[in-house]
């Protein structure tokens, strides 16, 4: 998870930085999977980690449509509609 926070801190553009933060949200969601499977207590944190997931889900389509929206990631030659 090192590398990908380094990714998610550092990237070099706005969208390295975006799938730096998803991918540390799906790793968290694996690694809620396996405490559970630790603590005999999968049925409760699965519900943890879908909710999580559905949460990073909304917050990576939203820091997207905002800085597609601000900031230009679109194509130069698109149109922002």
């Amino acid at each position: 998870m090192l590398v990908v926070l380094y990714r998610a801190v550092c990237g070099p553009t706005v969208l390295d930085r975006l799938i730096g933060v998803n991918a540390i949200g799906t790793k968290t969601t694996v690694l809620l999977i396996l405490i559970g499977l630790h603590f005999h207590r999968v049925e409760m944190f699965v519900d943890i980690a879908l909710a999580y997931a559905l949460l990073n889900f909304i917050a990576v389509l939203a820091a997207s449509r905002y800085f597609q929206k601000r900031k230009g990631l679109s194509l130069a030659g698109e149109d922002n509609e």
